[in-house]
């Protein structure tokens, strides 16, 4: 079959298109067709290398699947039968995978779990024709949401409500300053804050050469319920935050959604009010800041790490999006064939919202 595949660390040079075997399914686990795929930043991770972490490479990118049932291992056809699932079905994967029998699992703390992983992380992910998974990773796609929708939900909506709901427990009232409000997480987050009734504050911005657009990207963030918009390059935004808390009679935020990182750690952490919450999934900036552990005890503040979610809040999140609760926001959509150019998209910060990929043979 036909996969991209990132050889070594390095740019896209390193990411090529070749043939490989088709992969076969093992005892409880399926073979599925992949129909379409979203990106994620992490791709750009896996792809460039991350210092002190091993990526088991050569490896197949994208964590975002939505596809059908073709093939089923060993005990698979039972399993799935109970779901009324069977050969032919459209399913969405759960990126996550997980022994699912350790005590984290049970809990429903799945990312906890020893031997926790993500498709197109930790193995080969979804920018084939076809992809092999745990049959405890499928879940039915919804008949009134698209491959296209679908294949925007795991990983951003997932992580964003691990952090606001599980995480950050953002409550009705609450204000919540949400960064880079055009990512795929936190334009999950901007949904996902207004559905449980916080105010929200977002950041945009995006490089000079779509400085002409920022005006749009605030419209799209006021779209998704964002009750303020910072153009975070034209002011800087703790001063706009303090401006806009003022007219609100507050002085702080409750909650910092933050995955920027050294870039605006600092001045986010001093956007939060006594008893805040700061929660973080990311460090697209760099991971190395610092901290004065006075102000973390002087105003009760916590700082609260974020990665991924459980099985049973995926499949919650999906529901909300089936309902029409949670929208999925595209950007762009290319054929698998064009995934160098969605890579340079997502590089260059020229989406709001996901990119995703369709599968050249299927018929949408």
């Amino acid at each position: 079959m036909k996969a991209w595949r990132i050889s070594e660390h390095g740019d896209l040079t390193h990411l090529k298109q070749v043939e490989v075997p088709s992969p076969a399914p093992g005892p409880m686990e399926a073979l599925v067709q992949v129909k379409t795929v979203g990106l994620n930043h992490l791709d750009l991770w896996v792809l460039r290398g991350v210092a002190d972490h091993h990526f088991p490479l050569p490896l197949i990118p994208g964590c975002d699947v939505c596809g059908t049932l073709e093939a089923l291992g060993p005990g698979s056809e039972e399993a799935l039968a109970k779901r009324q699932l069977g050969l032919g079905s459209e399913v969405i994967l759960n990126p996550g995978t997980s022994c699912g029998g350790c005590e984290p699992c049970l809990n429903g703390l799945d990312p906890l779990c020893r031997s926790y992983g993500i498709l197109g992380e930790t193995q080969d992910g979804g920018c084939a024709e076809k992809i092999v998974v745990p049959v405890a990773n499928i879940i039915q796609k919804p008949g009134n949401l698209s491959a296209i929708e679908c294949a925007a939900l795991p990983i951003p909506y997932l992580t964003a409500w691990t952090m606001l709901v599980r995480k950050a427990q953002l409550r009705a009232g609450e204000i919540i300053l949400i960064q880079a409000g055009g990512s795929g997480v936190s334009v999950a987050a901007i949904q996902i804050a207004k559905l449980l009734g916080a105010t929200v504050i977002t950041t945009v911005g995006s490089t000079g050469e779509l400085t002409g657009k920022l005006n749009d990207k605030v419209k799209k963030a006021q779209a998704l319920g964002a009750d303020h918009v910072i153009e975070y390059s034209q002011t800087p935004f703790r001063e706009e935050v303090q401006r806009y808390l003022k007219s609100l009679g507050k002085k702080g935020c409750d909650v910092v959604l933050d995955h920027i990182g050294a870039d605006t750690f600092q001045e986010s952490l001093k956007c939060l009010t006594w008893g805040g919450r700061f929660v973080t999934c990311g460090a697209t900036s760099g991971g190395e800041v610092s901290l004065d552990l006075k102000a973390l005890f002087f105003k009760n503040l916590s700082l609260l790490g974020s990665t991924m979610g459980s099985k049973g809040d995926l499949i919650r999140v999906i529901e909300l999006a089936q309902k029409k609760k949670l929208q999925p926001v595209i950007d762009t959509v290319l054929p698998l064939s064009r995934l160098p150019e969605a890579f340079e998209r997502l590089t260059q910060r020229k989406v709001f919202g996901k990119v995703v990929l369709t599968s050249d043979e299927i018929n949408l």
